[in-house]
């Protein structure tokens, strides 16, 4: 006997997460989600012009494909030796510090007329559970005016400036104006979960909505909002910065106050061995007297990795080495899921 079709089980939608940000962060988090039963949608910064990608942008004109690159091979379900391949990076020759999949995107991305087109091939040659959605198809550089009157063009200036938290960041813009990917918009609009950071303040999290439509999309979605703050501060960017400073400084960016639902930060502090090794990339980040003040629910636990991360040859960007733990935040984000 069949049952009717009105009387059988409806089959439960996976919930819609979307993680804004891009680089080390993105990854890390996209790592420990992809093993729940969750739809996928990193939407990704296209500011980054610094190591490959920087070359790549220059000599050939395509959109920065270093952190799409790092979202894709963190959802992929590809063999152990097709992941290997995209993060392989080249240590002789012309090619030395390109990688691998940052050449193969530039090239799907010539070959098919469309970076949104490039990474579909891409996530089909990975295998991907979810996508990897550029913030903006709009070719556009970081620009930061400091209140000292100097003007850093580039995130990758910005980012190598160890002045800014000295000065002050009086505007930061995307220059030529640039619209967003109707796809980012779509996805934060569709969101259950819409999670930000970890990641780089200025160069990775702030770049996002920095494009037109995206932080306006952000305050209109239903979906729940979550913040996970850093582990360290950046010398000369974020010095002494609270959790609560993080939040301040992107609901400015945003444009409305009290945006976020949940803030996720470390509660283990890093080894006074291993934070006296690495001081020269900043003090870690404590919550602060005015974290418990804010209009969120603070949540704080042990997200810290067990181990440094490796640096790769040929690597001519400085990454951080103390990083989360991919399954330890994943844990508590689909705690916050509900």
């Amino acid at each position: 006997m069949s049952i009717p079709k009105k009387l059988q089980p409806k089959k439960q939608k996976n919930k819609k997460i979307v993680i804004l940000g891009g680089g080390t962060g993105s990854f890390t988090v996209l790592s420990g989600l992809k093993h729940y039963p969750v739809d996928l949608t990193a939407v990704v910064t296209m500011a980054d012009d610094g190591g490959s990608t920087g070359r790549l942008r220059d000599e050939f004109g395509v959109l920065p494909p270093g952190d799409l690159r790092q979202c894709l091979v963190a959802l992929s379900r590809a063999d152990l030796v097709m992941r290997k391949l995209f993060n392989y990076r080249f240590e002789k020759g012309e090619l030395a510090g390109h990688s691998f999949g940052n050449i193969f995107i530039s090239t799907l991305e010539q070959v098919t007329g469309s970076l949104d087109r490039a990474l579909d091939v891409a996530g089909e040659v990975l295998n991907i559970r979810g996508r990897v959605v550029p913030v903006t198809l709009t070719k556009v550089d970081l620009v930061a005016e400091l209140m000292n009157g100097k003007v850093l063009h580039g995130e990758s200036a910005l980012s190598d400036y160890q002045l800014v938290s000295r000065f002050g960041i009086k505007k930061i813009y995307l220059t030529p104006k640039a619209k967003a990917n109707p796809k980012a918009i779509v996805a934060i609009k569709e969101a259950d979960l819409i999670i930000v950071g970890p990641g780089n303040l200025y160069a990775s999290l702030i770049p996002n909505f920095l494009v037109q439509g995206v932080g306006a999309a952000f305050v209109r979605s239903k979906a729940k909002k979550i913040y996970i703050a850093n582990l360290m501060n950046k010398h000369g960017h974020t010095d002494d910065f609270f959790v609560s400073d993080y939040v301040r400084v992107l609901e400015s960016t945003i444009g409305k106050k009290d945006v976020f639902d949940a803030v996720i930060y470390n509660t283990k502090k890093p080894g006074t061995g291993l934070i006296r090794k690495y001081a020269d990339e900043g003090e870690p980040v404590v919550c602060g007297p005015e974290c418990a003040k804010g209009n969120f629910a603070l949540i704080g636990a042990n997200l810290l990795a067990d181990t440094i991360a490796k640096t790769i040859k040929k690597d001519f960007l400085r990454r951080t080495l103390i990083r989360h733990d991919s399954d330890k935040l994943a844990k508590v984000i689909m705690q916050l899921l509900g």
